[in-house]
């Protein structure tokens, strides 16, 4: 048995759905409460259940196509064999500009959460020395996790547990006193007179709630990592999305029933800055002990989500290339995977804001569209196959709805043809 093949029957599925809830959770936690503030709490609720449900079918869609296949394969045999050349081409693009372009972000916003740790440290030990400047503490930040995905799956799976475990204390010792001190009244928005308007805003939320759903391209990975065993792959998709969608709703909680939604607008502004949120939150409720437990947790979710994406792309690419599941393969499917985003980040240290409003629209083909296209393929070349997604094909016809739907919020999110909600 190779590292990269699955864990005992005593594991269980907990390193599964930690990776999934990991990749999934990152930074769009941070940006969930402004994405959805048009259509405030209850508005927020319907659309993050709406997006998790299609999101985890889709992953589950996933998970039985790649049940036909040979351990190890990926998005790249999948589609090519099953949709064809034209279809592995588009979503063969959209893979690699999306993971890419997310691991671009978060080595970005690694490097700078790793200074400021240092910082702190340094400030702490009264250290008068130099600190680490931003780009060296950024190569560092991606060298020691880019390691951890190289070796295997399974270290990803431990590291991304005890990164969940540190989230999930960091973030409720964070959100505590904001959900003691929450109130019904502004979590319902009572008074404030927009109720008519609030859905005309619904659209606006779906990308950014969509990039907070984003595991799928771990579920080859599992496959693998269980022996192909379907039932612990989908537990996993279903116990960690649905960890993140619980977490979701408490930080919902925990910002809308404090901060009016007449007081959103330099938050916005702010595209959701952490500080800038608790700046505003401090003016209704306390908030002096919760900027250090915020950052702690911010660190932790960008880490695991670093891992979930790179473990994603580095398998896709060694299914692309043929590489086989040894040490050169590895290291050569490591470089392949590092170098060129850690390339951008030298010369581009802040080009990443230009093509992030595009992750959502590519985001929308391969984790979406093309999950549902492929089950449908699957399903017609073996019809007596066991099925992991229930519901036939109105299910796959509902998440190609949503995938359409996302898509041209997208477009016309670009052309600026959506109302968005200023505060």
């Amino acid at each position: 048995m190779t590292q990269q093949q699955g864990l005992s029957k005593a594991a269980g599925t907990l390193a599964g759905s930690m990776i999934i809830a990991g990749t999934a959770i990152g930074a769009g936690m941070l940006a969930n409460p402004t994405a959805t503030s048009g259509i405030w709490f209850a508005g927020s609720v319907l659309v993050l259940l709406y997006v998790w449900f299609c999101m985890c079918m889709s992953g589950l869609m996933l998970l039985e196509v790649n049940l036909g296949f040979a351990p190890g394969a990926s998005f790249h045999s999948m589609v090519s064999q099953l949709l064809g050349r034209g279809w592995n081409l588009v979503s063969g693009l959209s893979i690699v500009f999306v993971l890419y372009s997310l691991t671009y972000a978060y080595i970005y916003v690694g490097g700078g959460l790793t200074r400021e740790g240092m910082q702190v440290l340094a400030d702490w030990a009264g250290w008068a020395g130099p600190v680490p400047s931003r780009t060296l503490a950024a190569i560092l930040f991606l060298c020691a996790l880019a390691f951890c995905v190289a070796s295997s799956t399974r270290w990803v799976g431990y590291l991304s547990t005890l990164l969940i475990g540190g989230m999930l204390g960091s973030f409720f010792l964070a959100t505590g006193s904001l959900l003691e001190q929450c109130e019904l009244a502004i979590l319902l928005n009572r008074g404030d007179g927009q109720a008519s308007i609030y859905w005309q805003f619904a659209l606006f939320a779906l990308p950014v709630c969509l990039a907070s759903f984003g595991f799928h391209g771990n579920v080859p990975s599992l496959v693998s990592h269980y022996q192909q065993d379907g039932r612990r792959v989908a537990r996993s998709i279903v116990q960690g999305s649905l960890l993140a969608l619980v977490l979701y709703v408490i930080w919902q909680v925990a910002v809308q029933g404090n901060l009016p939604r007449s007081e959103f607008a330099p938050v916005i502004a702010a595209d959701g800055d952490v500080a800038v949120l608790l700046q505003a939150l401090s003016a209704h409720v306390g908030t002096l002990h919760a900027g250090g437990f915020l950052a702690a947790f911010a660190y932790m979710a960008i880490a695991s989500s670093f891992l979930g994406v790179t473990l994603g792309l580095f398998d896709y690419l060694r299914d692309l290339c043929g590489w086989p599941d040894s040490l050169a393969g590895r290291i050569k499917t490591a470089l392949l995977t590092f170098a060129p985003p850690l390339l951008a980040y030298l010369v581009m240290p802040t080009g990443f804001v230009r093509v992030m409003g595009y992750v959502g629209l590519m985001a929308a083909i391969w984790a979406v569209l093309v999950p549902a296209l492929l089950l449908r393929a699957s399903r017609r070349r073996n019809p007596a196959r066991a099925r992991v997604v229930p519901g036939g094909q109105w299910m796959i016809g509902f998440v190609i709805l949503f995938a359409v739907l996302v898509f041209a919020t997208q477009l016309l999110l670009l052309a600026g043809r959506l109302p968005v909600y200023q505060g």
